[in-house]
C-alpha cells in the first residue's frame, strides 16, 4: 500500500488492525486506530513524536494531530499503552517513551507476515467448516436408496395435516455374516411392518404393528424399473399380508397400498431396513437397553441374555429382533410385543441428551441411518430425511403409543395358524387413526370441546323424519352417495334424503353444510354418521322453505354405516404401551 493511499479508511490493511497486546502475548482486534498510522505507532507514539514525523504526502508538520491524540483522555487504558498519557505535555520523557516503544515493536513485515498467516488460517477454517459441511451431506446423501413407488405416496416431505409413516423392516439376508439366517434366498418379504401415525398437532403418535401372517387381500399395484418402465402385477386375494413386498415383484408401494386398502389410512412414505441395517443402526447408538423377566437362551436365533437389564446391539440386536420362540406361547403376536418394547427403548435413547448433544455419537448414527434405510424418492435426501425427523421429533415419547392390530384367529382354518382383522375392534382402531384421535393423555377431544367448532354438536337433534339432505360423492368410492342415502332411509328413518351422484370435485374430508335453522337437523345427521366437529360447516343465512342441507362424502368415507371418526377411546382389553417405559418382556 502507498503512502497517498494511508489516509483513506476504506484502504486500511485488516491485517494493521491486529495489535499485539505485551501483557497477554496475543493479538488483538483494535478498530479505533487513526487510518493515517500503523497500529504500534499508534500504541507507541506520543503527540509530540507525531507532530515531529510530518505528512507522509508533504513533508510539513501535522497540525492537529496532538489534538488528536487527546481522544485517549475519554477511553478505557489499554494494556501497554499508560505512557501515552504522560507524553500530551510534548517533553522529553514522552519523547524518550516513543524511542523505546519504537524499540521494542516487531519490524512490520514480520508482523503483517505473521497476521497473514493467522487470518488464512481463521479463513481457511471457515471454508473447511462449508466445504466440511458439503462433503458431510453429499456423504449421507449418497448413503441413501430410494425407490419410485408412483402415485403412491406423498411427493412432498410433509403436508399439514396428520403423518404416516409405514416402516418396514424385511427378512433380506443382505450384509456380511446374514447368510446363515433360515431362508437366505429370501427377496425381502414384510416380515416386520408397523404404520406410524403421527398427529396433526405433533402432540402424539400411534405405532401400530401389523402381523406377518395377517390373511389379507393384496391389491393389485405398479412398480417401476431402474429404467422407468412400469409394470402391473395382479392383486390377489386371501394372501399372508407379508407377501405384500417382496413377493411376484412387489415393491414397498405394494405394501403401502395394501396397508391402506386394510385400514383406510393412506402412508405418505416408507422407510425400510433389512437385517444388516438392524445391527447398524443399535451398534451406532452404542446399545440398547432391554429388560428380561426371565433368562432366555434361544439356540435357533443365538439369543443369550439374563434375567433383568441388558444393552444389546449388533448381533445380539438382531437375534432379539428374530426370536419367536424365547416369549409367550412363541407365536408371531408375542414377538411383536417385544419388537415394540426394543423400539420403544430405541427411540428413548436416540432422544437422549447423550445422543443429542455428543457430535460425534449424532453423525455416526446419522451415517448409520442413512447408510441403512431404504426410503420413497419424496424423502430420498438426507436434507429431506433430517426435515422428517426433526418433524417425528416434535412428539414426547410419553405420547408414543405402541399396539398392534387388533386380529382374531381366522375362521377358515381348522387349527388356527394365520389371523384376520378384528371386525369390531380392528375398524374402531382405523376409524381413530383416520380422525386423527389420540390413544394417550393427550385428550384431543377435550381440548376441542372448549372451541365453538365442537359446540356445534351439543344441543337438542331433530327427528330423523324432519331431517332433509342432499349427498354427493366427493370420495373414492364409487356409488358412495346412493348406497349412503339408502343406508339413511332404510336403517335410520331419514326419508328425506336424495342421491345428488357425484360432487364437482373430490374431498379429502367429509363435510356437512347447513343454515342456522338447520342446526337440530344437522346435530342429528352428524350422530348417525359418527361425523366430527370440524365437518360440520354452519352457514350464515337462514334456510327458507323446504331447503336442505348438503353432505359431501370425502376420501375419508369408507362405507355406508361406518363412522366416519372413531370413538373417543379403545376398549380397555386391546393391549397397548408408551415409548416412555421401560416393559420387561415375558
Amino acid at each position: 500500500m502507498d503512502a497517498q493511499s494511508r489516509g483513506r479508511a476504506d484502504d486500511i490493511d485488516p491485517a494493521d488492525q491486529w495489535v499485539l497486546n505485551p501483557h497477554t502475548g496475543n493479538y488483538e482486534l483494535r478498530l479505533d486506530q487513526s487510518a493515517g498510522e500503523s497500529p504500534v505507532a499508534a500504541r507507541t507514539a506520543t503527540a509530540e513524536d507525531s507532530g515531529r514525523r510530518g505528512d507522509a504526502r508533504t513533508g510539513a508538520p501535522r497540525e492537529g494531530r496532538e489534538g488528536s491524540g487527546r481522544r485517549g483522555t475519554n477511553s478505557p487504558e489499554v494494556p501497554g499503552q499508560r505512557s501515552r498519557r504522560s507524553s500530551r505535555s510534548g517533553g522529553r520523557g514522552a519523547e524518550a517513551t516513543a524511542t523505546a516503544g519504537r524499540r521494542k515493536r516487531k519490524a512490520p513485515k514480520a508482523r503483517k507476515k505473521a497476521l497473514m498467516w493467522t487470518g488464512g488460517v481463521t479463513a481457511f477454517l471457515v471454508v473447511s467448516t462449508a466445504v466440511g459441511a458439503y462433503i458431510l451431506y453429499e456423504k449421507l446423501n449418497g448413503n441413501i436408496d430410494a425407490i419410485d413407488i408412483g402415485d403412491q405416496g406423498n411427493k412432498d416431505v410433509f403436508s399439514d395435516g396428520p403423518m404416516n409413516i409405514l416402516i418396514i423392516g424385511t427378512d433380506k439376508r443382505t450384509g456380511k455374516g446374514n447368510e446363515g439366517y433360515g431362508d437366505k434366498g429370501s427377496e425381502g418379504h414384510a416380515d416386520t411392518t408397523i404404520l406410524f401415525h403421527v398427529s396433526e398437532d405433533r402432540t402424539n403418535a400411534t405405532a401400530m404393528s401389523i402381523p406377518r401372517d395377517l390373511m389379507t387381500e393384496i391389491p393389485e399395484c405398479e412398480t417401476k424399473g431402474s429404467d422407468g418402465t412400469s409394470t402391473t402385477i395382479p392383486g390377489t386375494p386371501n394372501e399372508r399380508f407379508n407377501t405384500s413386498l417382496g413377493q411376484s415383484g412387489r415393491n414397498p408401494g405394494c405394501t403401502m397400498k395394501t396397508v391402506e386398502n386394510i385400514t383406510g389410512v393412506k402412508p405418505d412414505h416408507f422407510m425400510m431396513v433389512d437385517f444388516n441395517a438392524v445391527k447398524e443402526l443399535t451398534t451406532a447408538v452404542g446399545g440398547v437397553e432391554v429388560c428380561m423377566a426371565k433368562p432366555v437362551d434361544d439356540p435357533k436365533s443365538h439369543l443369550k441374555l439374563p434375567e433383568g437389564k441388558s444393552e444389546v446391539q449388533g448381533e445380539m440386536a438382531l437375534a432379539l429382533l428374530r426370536t419367536r420362540h424365547s416369549f409367550g406361547n412363541e407365536s408371531d403376536l408375542d414377538r411383536i410385543k417385544v419388537q415394540q418394547q426394543f423400539l420403544a427403548s430405541m427411540i428413548r435413547e436416540m432422544k437422549s441428551s447423550d445422543t443429542l448433544t455428543n457430535p460425534k455419537k449424532l453423525y455416526t448414527l446419522a451415517d448409520a441411518a442413512t447408510n441403512a434405510l431404504t426410503v420413497d424418492t419424496g424423502i430420498g435426501d438426507a436434507k429431506k430425511l433430517m426435515t422428517l425427523a426433526q418433524e417425528i421429533g416434535k412428539v414426547d415419547t410419553k405420547n408414543i403409543t405402541f399396539l398392534t392390530m387388533p386380529v382374531i384367529d381366522n375362521p377358515a382354518e381348522p387349527k388356527p395358524i394365520t389371523v384376520v382383522v378384528d371386525p369390531v375392534k380392528g375398524e374402531q382402531l382405523f376409524a381413530m387413526l383416520r380422525s386423527d384421535t389420540s390413544l394417550t393423555e393427550v385428550k384431543q377431544k377435550e381440548k376441542a370441546a372448549k372451541g365453538k367448532q365442537a359446540a356445534l354438536l351439543r344441543g337438542p337433534k331433530a327427528a330423523p323424519a324432519d331431517v332433509r339432505v342432499d349427498v354427493l360423492n366427493g370420495g373414492e368410492i364409487s356409488g358412495a352417495a346412493g348406497a349412503t342415502v339408502t343406508w339413511l332411509q332404510n336403517q335410520q328413518g331419514v326419508l328425506k334424503s336424495t342421491n345428488k351422484a357425484n360432487a364437482p370435485e373430490q374431498i379429502k374430508k367429509t363435510t356437512l353444510a347447513y343454515a342456522p335453522n338447520q342446526a337440530d337437523q344437522a346435530r342429528a345427521l352428524a350422530e348417525m354418521m359418527g361425523l366430527p366437529a370440524a365437518a360440520m360447516k354452519q352457514g350464515t343465512a337462514d334456510a327458507e322453505g323446504l331447503e336442505t342441507m348438503v353432505l359431501t362424502l370425502g376420501a375419508d368415507f369408507k362405507g355406508a354405516g361406518i363412522p366416519i371418526t372413531g370413538p373417543a377411546k379403545m376398549p380397555d382389553d386391546v393391549e397397548k404401551s408408551s415409548a416412555d417405559k421401560a416393559v420387561c418382556a415375558k
